[in-house]
């Protein structure tokens, strides 16, 4: 008789001022969604279609701590980002009723493999060894939006052993969090449980064992990370 294996279970993200959870379906990414970043990376920063790539479910690290350095590289990059959290999903959403189906918002890190991620490019290949690999999304509390209001502008920023690293404003997106939500709701059916990473700003860059990575966003706290 063959054996089967434990069901992993579904990741829950804390919910700031809640002893309730968020439950993780899925972790949709938008890519260059910061026009200077889009530069650093060697891309024209216009407004073509969003980049989405994805990572799975259990690449979540609740409330920050320890990571371990992935497998596999030898160039780990870091991107803050705003991630959005989905109480309300559907297909072909709207523009004007994306806003609706946001639960909260957190702050995010987008670990990034970039060495596998350039090589993939190169070839024309998919992200996913470079995006999608274990504790690849640390993660913050989520504030929803009853008690943290609407985010479309605010301070974010990322810190490296104390010194800053990014810095931008929620503003300077390329496509605003309606835009998005209404663009991956077009090539998905979007659900309740869902998160979205919505783009770094400049300032990327390596980070290796010991490091120390603090970020936040304003209105939304802080997520901290340590490289082991």
């Amino acid at each position: 008789m063959e054996s089967v294996l434990p069901i992993p279970a579904v990741p829950f993200i804390p919910v700031q001022g809640s002893s309730a959870g968020f439950p993780v379906r899925r972790i949709y990414c938008v890519g260059r969604n910061y026009a200077e970043h889009a530069r650093e990376m060697g891309n024209d920063p216009t407004r073509e279609t969003p980049c989405f790539f994805s990572k799975p479910h259990d690449a979540v690290v609740p409330g920050g701590g320890q990571v371990a350095y992935p497998p596999a590289t030898s160039n780990l990059h870091h991107e803050v980002e705003l991630v959005v959290a989905l109480a309300k999903g559907g297909h072909d959403i709207p523009v004007a009723e994306a806003p609706d189906c946001i639960f909260g918002y957190a702050v995010g890190i987008d670990l990034t493999r970039r060495d596998l991620q350039s090589k993939a490019k190169d070839k024309g290949q998919p992200w996913d060894t470079s995006k999608g690999f274990d504790q690849s999304a640390p993660i913050s509390p989520i504030t929803s939006v009853a008690a943290g209001g609407w985010r479309d502008s605010g301070a974010i920023w990322l810190a490296v052993n104390g010194v800053e690293k990014q810095r931008g404003d929620l503003a300077q997106m390329t496509w605003s969090v309606p835009e998005v939500i209404a663009h991956l709701s077009g090539l998905f059916t979007l659900a309740p449980g869902d998160l979205i990473f919505t783009g770094t700003p400049a300032g990327v860059g390596p980070i290796v064992r010991g490091d120390r990575i603090r970020c936040g966003i304003d209105g939304l706290g802080e997520l901290e990370i340590v490289l082991v």
